[in-house]
């Protein structure tokens, strides 16, 4: 799921136009970013609290950052390019998050940086709420690290339901990667042919992604703060 170069080159433009308007508007101010691993794919988890930090976060990174978006995005052939562009990929809503997960795995095999927010949808207040585990599990099932994210401002910046931009200092700070546990390999049942042998792939114990999940939550909540203090929010 490599981007064409082309796509690449839009990404980059469109990129630029968000770190000038940013830096001006919003007096953006990145913290941590020689936190990211420079080469092969990681993920990254912020909070969410607007509908501008998706847009945002890639002003972490020089690299394109890949993210998912609702299907309804890709029915015009127009808004699909563009979405596709910019880095996304599309999930069909109301089916199984199993297909989501599928296409996070296929993006990090790609040795594509991937956006996923661990609190599932937009969220409100000061406190980090409850994460799912599709950021663990992704990372486990891949062996790449996790960077979390605290995005500061951007609340106040766009709340839910306004229907513009407001001015406004944004600061976002991304942490240190937290690395997964080696994942293990599916066995077959005891008596079955290749029994002992990695039949079905790597997959990871429920317990190991609750573990780093955790750690997850214990992590994101001081870059959040630390990032809504450096925001003045």
């Amino acid at each position: 799921m490599s981007a064409p170069r082309s796509s690449v080159a839009f990404y980059r433009f469109v990129r630029a136009l968000i770190y000038v308007f940013a830096r001006l508007y919003w007096r953006l101010t990145v913290e941590g970013s020689d936190n990211l691993p420079a080469t092969g794919a990681y993920i990254v988890s912020p909070v969410h609290r607007s509908n501008i930090d998706t847009p945002l976060l890639a002003l972490i990174s020089r690299r394109r950052l890949r993210f998912m978006g609702k299907d309804s995005l890709w029915t015009n052939p127009v808004s699909a390019w563009l979405f596709s562009a910019l880095g996304g990929f599309p999930v069909h809503r109301g089916t199984a998050d199993r297909e989501a997960l599928r296409r996070c795995v296929e993006v990090i095999e790609g040795g594509e940086p991937l956006v996923i927010f661990p609190e599932g949808t937009r969220q409100d207040g000061p406190l980090v709420h409850e994460l799912f585990d599709g950021a663990a599990y992704v990372a486990i099932k891949t062996g790449v690290p996790i960077v979390p994210v605290g995005i500061g401002g951007s609340e106040r910046a766009m709340p839910r339901g306004a229907k513009g931009l407001r001015p406004g200092k944004i600061h976002l700070v991304v942490g240190t990667p937290l690395y997964p546990p080696e994942p293990m390999w599916a066995v077959a049942p005891e008596g079955e042919e290749n029994a002992g042998a990695p039949a079905a792939g790597k997959r990871a114990s429920r317990r190991a992604v609750r573990e780093l999940t955790e750690r997850l939550r214990k992590e994101i909540q001081p870059l959040f703060d630390q990032a809504q203090v450096r925001a003045g929010a």
